[in-house]
């Protein structure tokens, strides 16, 4: 998985894709970890081309979320297709995460709509 954030209006865009399982769960988390440290404190997850998430990928999510209420940042997971979103609301993640179903209503609720 090569993953190329990018940045709109303060926030930090980081794109999946194909599969986030045990396979590359550590590159994904890697990544999101490398830009907090930078001192990135809004991100939206992007999920438009996320074909499968595991519980290695939720644990991802989860990790990213825990620090980002811990620093006072925010998160929103957006563009879930109908698998992904399946997992993440048999798991629970929908309602303790906030969701948009397009990248502009996550931009718009972080406050950074363009």
């Amino acid at each position: 998985m090569n993953i190329e954030a990018t940045e709109l209006n303060g926030v930090t865009i980081i794109p999946l894709e194909g599969r986030l399982d045990g396979n590359n769960a550590t590159v994904a988390e890697q990544a999101f970890l490398k830009l907090f440290a930078e001192g990135k404190q809004q991100f939206i997850f992007d999920f438009t081309n996320l074909q499968y998430i595991s519980s290695a990928g939720l644990r991802v999510i989860l990790v990213a979320a825990k620090k980002l209420r811990a620093s006072k940042g925010r998160m929103v997971c957006a563009c879930l297709g109908e698998q992904v979103y399946d997992v993440f609301e048999m798991s629970g993640f929908t309602t303790i995460l906030e969701m948009a179903t397009t990248r502009d209503e996550a931009l718009e609720k972080l406050g950074a709509s363009v």
